[in-house]
């Protein structure tokens, strides 16, 4: 059997020293964050922290009084817009209070959380569980593991840190919605959304990708589209010189949707009769995008209070991961049903 991993295979994969290795992995300056989370991601894919003691052992004991009591820590890291304004995060967070009221739990919430501070604020016998909104770097998740506490991440997985999670069924609702496209007559498309911005995000780009093979369509994909929304522009721009405008614009989320939207119009692309738009989450209901996936994104945060509770009760179980269906619709049908003009 394979032994620990070692600083030199994580300097050898990672493409750094092996002091950048051991800076990074002992938290010690040296090192530029970006580079430190890469050598931690690379890290968790290895194994490296596999062989660390079980998080949770017996600190939390069996007591049935606790089921209903105690407090909840959110960690909610107000970056980009991942906050409890955005459409999609704000009802998450919404899913998450309501159902810890209806526990009878308490909720602590922490925002923009960094290493100086998490445990400064924190006591760690005060908190019973934890659970993560969103993309959360992994310095701060093995700062968590430090805690001792049980945690679910809503819409994140990192492999430097195993716990439970709860996402959409991103790859098979992606799927899904590409058979619909496919099943009107479109034959050409992009995506567009960046898949290093959320696991949810590179879940559909892969289910997108894997409905072009059984399609049999060629993917010419226009890799600058798979990165920052700042590069949107000028892509669209350069494919339209081309001549190679999509019959669909596939994009990671409704909100990517809305902006190509805007953007295909100020470029004089009538949507959807020249160019269609499809979107994820359907957070604007009221648009031209072509199709969504109706996530119901407060189940979300109520599931993954159903799952920290049930952690805590049963904490040497193996992690899961639990995916929840969405169904997929065309937008001029759901216009219809809901009387959205």
């Amino acid at each position: 059997m394979k032994g620990k991993v070692t600083v030199q295979e994580i300097a050898d994969l990672a493409g750094v020293s092996k002091f950048a290795v051991s800076r990074a992995l002992s938290g010690k300056s040296g090192v530029s964050v970006q580079t430190r989370e890469m050598i931690l991601k690379v890290a968790g894919q290895l194994g490296y922290f596999k062989n660390e003691p079980k998080r949770l052992g017996n600190r939390i004991d069996d007591n049935k009084s606790q089921k209903s009591t105690g407090t909840i820590l959110v960690l909610f890291p107000n970056v980009r817009y991942q906050n409890n304004e955005s459409l999609y995060w704000g009802p998450v967070f919404d899913g998450i209070s309501t159902r810890l009221n209806q526990k009878g739990l308490d909720i602590l919430t922490l925002t923009e959380p960094t290493s100086d501070n998490l445990f400064s604020l924190l006591n760690p016998d005060a908190i019973q569980g934890i659970i993560t909104v969103g993309s959360i770097t992994t310095s701060i998740l093995l700062d968590i593991h430090r805690l001792n506490i049980p945690v679910v991440m809503v819409d994140h997985m990192d492999p430097a840190y195993h716990c439970d999670s709860i996402f959409s069924d991103n790859f098979m609702c992606m799927k899904e919605l590409m058979t619909k496209l496919y099943s009107k007559g479109y034959k050409k498309y992009q995506y567009i959304g960046n898949i290093k911005d959320a696991a949810s995000f590179n879940e559909r780009w892969i289910a997108y990708q894997t409905s072009l093979v059984e399609f049999n369509i060629e993917n010419s994909q226009i890799l600058s589209l798979l990165g920052s929304d700042t590069e949107h522009y000028e892509s669209i721009a350069t494919a339209l010189r081309t001549g190679e405008l999509p019959d669909v614009f596939v994009c990671a989320n409704d909100t990517t949707a809305f902006y190509i939207i805007d953007t295909l119009q100020q470029l004089g692309i009538e949507v959807p009769n020249q160019c269609a738009v499809t979107g994820f989450d359907n957070t604007h209901k009221a648009s031209p995008i072509l199709a969504t996936v109706d996530v119901k994104i407060e189940i979300l945060g109520m599931r993954a209070v159903d799952q920290i509770l049930w952690r805590i009760d049963n904490h040497e179980s193996p992690f899961e991961k639990k995916l929840l269906y969405a169904d997929t619709i065309l937008r001029e049908d759901y216009n219809k049903v809901h009387n959205i003009e």
